[in-house]
């Protein structure tokens, strides 16, 4: 198999669109509103991390390497997934409560749909990364490999819980949020997989279409 060269942008395309800097205006201004009196001010600094890491690193490369719509999208969801749940801690998030009232759950699910979302939202980020970097364009591979590649994302943040619970002791409890579920690491990555593989078979066609017009230099 030939190896699939980095896709060509043109200057035109991505500077056409302003979706990319609105979506970034929301993130900004959701970080500040979360960062208002959260309920655990370590809780809102670990869950945000990840928001404060990747937003600055993708406008740093955007001019060499601008995304998809449909990516931006998802990414700014994602940080707004983990704004909430720092400025609350995952545990206590008022919608998690409510669906737990409604449908007679023993905890709030927010946790969940968190960790769904850490499967959602990488796997198209992964998926967008190697088909413009690799040679892996039309291989039967690429989606497993986008898959495992989730997972193992979602294994090292389980590491990093673990150790956040080490140094931090109590004081790192509602960063987990386990809720008193033993089985709360084992839940969290299975959630991340089904994330990955529901976000593939839904995304997948409509994601290549976004690359095409990427690489034509069309707006999206």
């Amino acid at each position: 198999m030939s190896a699939a060269p980095v896709l060509p942008v043109t200057r035109s395309g991505p500077r056409r669109t302003r979706l990319p800097a609105v979506l970034a205006g929301v993130v900004v201004a959701a970080l500040a509103v979360s960062a208002w009196q959260p309920a655990d001010r370590l809780t809102w600094f670990l869950e945000t991390f990840w928001v404060f890491l990747g937003l600055p690193l993708i406008v740093l490369l955007w001019r060499r390497f601008p995304l998809s719509g449909l990516l931006c999208v998802l990414l700014a969801a994602h940080a707004l997934v983990l704004a909430i749940g720092g400025h609350y801690t995952y545990a206590q998030v008022p919608a998690g409560d409510w669906v737990r009232d409604a449908f007679g759950l023993e905890r709030n699910p927010y946790d969940r749909f968190g960790h769904l979302m850490q499967g959602f939202v990488p796997a198209i980020l992964v998926r967008e990364l190697l088909l413009r970097t690799s040679p892996l364009r039309g291989s039967r591979w690429l989606a497993p490999l986008v898959v495992c590649a989730c997972l193992a994302f979602s294994s090292v943040f389980e590491m990093l819980e673990w150790a956040a619970a080490v140094i931090g002791g109590e004081a790192a409890d509602a960063f987990l949020g386990t809720q008193g579920d033993v089985w709360d690491t084992q839940w969290d990555m299975f959630c991340a997989l089904i994330g990955a593989v529901v976000s593939l078979t839904l995304l997948s066609r409509a994601h290549d279409r976004q690359l095409t017009a990427l690489e034509r230099g069309r707006p999206r």
